[in-house]
């Protein structure tokens, strides 16, 4: 077992926090370290982290879930997840590629179709579809919403 603790992040964490999202290859946009929860282990080093971003007055996302590979597998997202979805009122939306779609719906998401996708999802929607054709990955960009 992991021993490490969940808290708010430090500002002097906010390059571990950028650091660790590109590790893991997710977005590296809005990484804004004072809506962030870390996991930080006995040495204080980040090794999970997640944040909720606003976009607007009533639309909040679920994002930049990450936990460095070495920590994986330890229920480490999960709480983090858990802290995060335990502050904030409904409803919350997040985006995944469709390979990560059944660990959200274990806390309650459900892909929604592009029409029921706030403005802001339907952007960031229409750009990863585009940039799909050029890459080719196959892989689909899921909106995902908890009420």
């Amino acid at each position: 077992m992991i021993n490490y603790i969940l808290r708010p992040a430090l500002e002097t964490e906010a390059a571990q926090i950028k650091k660790l999202i590109n590790l893991v290859g997710i977005n590296p946009t809005g990484l804004d370290w004072k809506r962030f929860i870390v996991a930080v282990n006995d040495d204080r080093r980040v090794i999970g982290c997640g944040q909720i971003k606003p976009h607007g007055a009533d639309i909040r996302e679920l994002a930049s879930i990450a936990v460095d590979p070495a920590y994986q597998g330890n229920g480490i997202a999960r709480a983090v997840m858990d802290q995060l979805l335990s502050t904030i009122p409904r409803p919350v939306y997040l985006m995944c590629v469709s390979t990560m779609e059944g660990l959200y719906i274990k806390f309650g998401f459900k892909a929604i179709p592009y029409e029921a996708m706030p403005r802001y999802f339907q952007r960031i929607s229409n750009v990863f579809r585009i940039a799909d054709v050029i890459r080719h990955s196959g892989e689909e960009l899921l909106v995902m919403k908890m009420e």
